[in-house]
């Protein structure tokens, strides 16, 4: 079996190219991004992501969790780094720096075959969401409720940087995820069986009695923008969210979130 290899310096060439993945540019050339704590790396094992490397801080290994972990990785032929607390620390997230981080291969799935979602299947489509910690949040919601994907369409923030993997809470490793662009994305909707939703200012319908024919596609828009033209034109039905106050949206997270509960609420149970 492997044995860790211990590092001190910062210079250490393996160090610079995890460093290096901090950069949208360096994740998107390598197909690699980081993921940082022990709650995480259970998860992602749970799910059936083996790291390429894994890196603890010297000493904090020993026993419990952090020690199986490190068991785990190197009876799988993956490469950890036990390195000091200052290499971790230049590793690490700055608010939190956490004891243990990996090195994993993206996942990205192809767009499914739209006239064999099954009518249990709710899917999320997101256009060109621009804030990582919002996108990082619907993922986690979507885990929660079951939906089966997110489609990522046009210009979107990067689900594998550290801000939206760290908002996931893990959640990055369960939900299946996919990229296309708007185009591709309108033609594949020829094939939709079910409800495609928006939400939209110029909804008739209030989102909490709609009845939703499934298999269910629910599409949010942008932070600001909302849907393009394009995507609203292309929904069977659009919704929208009753508020009393002065405000006419909410945030993109929670909004998403109401609706997935309520398409999803049926199947949900304690």
């Amino acid at each position: 079996m492997l044995e860790p290899k211990p590092i001190t310096s910062l210079q250490n060439e393996r160090i610079k190219a995890i460093r290096a993945l901090e950069m949208r540019k360096t994740r998107k050339e390598t197909g690699l991004f980081v993921a940082e704590g022990t709650s995480l790396l259970i998860t992602a094992r749970d799910n059936g992501f083996k790291p390429q490397t894994l890196v603890f801080r010297s000493g904090s290994a020993g026993s419990g969790v952090a020690k199986g972990l490190v068991s785990w990785a190197l009876a799988s032929g993956v490469e950890c780094l036990e390195v000091s607390e200052a290499v971790l620390g230049k590793l690490s997230s700055k608010d939190n720096p956490q004891n243990m981080l990996s090195v994993f291969q993206q996942r990205w799935q192809p767009l499914p075959n739209a006239t064999k979602v099954s009518g249990g299947e709710v899917w999320l489509a997101l256009e060109e969401v621009r804030d990582p910690g919002n996108l990082g949040t619907i993922i986690r919601t979507a885990d929660a409720v079951g939906a089966a994907g997110i489609i990522l369409i046009g210009n979107c923030c990067d689900p594998y940087s550290h801000e939206c993997v760290r908002a996931t809470m893990g959640s990055v490793f369960a939900v299946p995820l996919v990229r296309t662009e708007r185009a591709a994305f309108i033609d594949w909707l020829g094939g939709w069986r079910g409800d495609i939703v928006g939400t939209h200012l110029e909804g008739a319908e209030d989102f909490r009695t709609a009845s939703y024919r499934a298999p269910v596609l629910l599409t949010m828009g942008s932070e600001g923008p909302g849907l393009s033209p394009q995507l609203t034109a292309a929904c069977t039905r659009l919704v929208k969210i009753p508020m009393a106050g002065q405000l006419d949206s909410l945030n993109l997270a929670v909004a998403t979130a109401l609706v997935l509960y309520q398409i999803r609420g049926p199947n949900l149970s304690l």
